[in-house]
């Protein structure tokens, strides 16, 4: 892990408002521990992977990744930046997630998700893939069927 990487990452979520940190760890989470920091940079590209977008100034203003739950499976997580949301960035951080777990054999992925997120709900509907939700306590839990490459 790089220490740019690092800074770059924790002022990206110290830049989010508390309903968008809410809505990516179910709640108020305005600061990234030292092992939340280590764990979302070390990435291996194979059980791990992590996509991040930037903006003109090389900031971090969208972080998409997956981490292998079975040899088939894996559980996938978003967060965008609020002046960016609603942008298509998380459409695209999916479609390019999705692909790349193909790539690896990843068959199925998973994300709970807030009820009232449906902004992060519909990315998932509208990504051309079979989608199953199941809501319970507030919290939908989703499941992606991706295409056998």
């Amino acid at each position: 892990m790089s220490a740019d990487l690092a800074a770059a990452l924790v002022r990206f979520h110290e830049s989010l408002s508390a309903e968008t940190t809410r809505s990516r760890f179910f709640t108020l989470h305005p600061h990234l521990s030292p092992s939340e920091v280590a764990r979302f940079t070390t990435v291996d590209h194979q059980l791990r992977e992590a996509l991040v977008a930037l903006d003109d100034a090389s900031e971090i203003v969208a972080v998409a990744r997956f981490d292998a739950i079975t040899s088939h499976t894996a559980e996938v997580a978003f967060v965008v930046a609020d002046a960016w949301q609603h942008c298509g960035i998380g459409s695209a951080l999916f479609a390019r997630l999705a692909a790349r777990a193909q790539e690896l054999g990843v068959e199925e992925l998973v994300a709970d998700t807030l009820a009232g997120n449906r902004a992060m709900r519909a990315v998932f509907r509208h990504a051309g893939h079979a989608v199953d939700e199941h809501l319970a306590y507030g919290v939908v839990t989703v499941t992606i069927e991706l295409s056998p490459r």
